[in-house]
Parts: C-alpha cells; sequence; structure tokens
C-alpha cells in the first residue's frame, strides 16, 4: 500500500504552477494581439525577403 508523500504533492503543485503560468502568458499574449500589439517574427520577415530577392533575380536571369 503506497502513500502519497510530501514529494508526491509538492510535484503536482509545481505541475500546477507551471500550467498556470503558462495559461497567464497566452491569456497575455491574446490580449497584446487583441490591441493589436502583435509583432510579426523576425524569421517570417526574413524569409518573405528571400522569397522577394530570389524571385527578383529569377526573372533577371531566366527572362
Amino acid at each position: 500500500m503506497t502513500t502519497s508523500g510530501p514529494s508526491d504533492r509538492s510535484e503536482r503543485g509545481e505541475r500546477q504552477n507551471w500550467v498556470e503560468r503558462r495559461r497567464e502568458k497566452i491569456r497575455a499574449e491574446v490580449d497584446r494581439n487583441r490591441r493589436g500589439e502583435y509583432t510579426v517574427p523576425t524569421w517570417v520577415l526574413a524569409l518573405a525577403l528571400a522569397l522577394i530577392v530570389g524571385g527578383w533575380l529569377a526573372l533577371i536571369f531566366l527572362a
């Protein structure tokens, strides 16, 4: 017969705290996005620039 000791309770509490922190971060991000404070990640901007420049170069060299 096993009983849940203090370590089990603290582990559950840590997991609960992590879940609550994660939920709060998500709520804060959704609130920022609703206010229009969202930003596009840098890698997306870099990818878009690379595609535009690559397409432009393809038009020049393949035309």
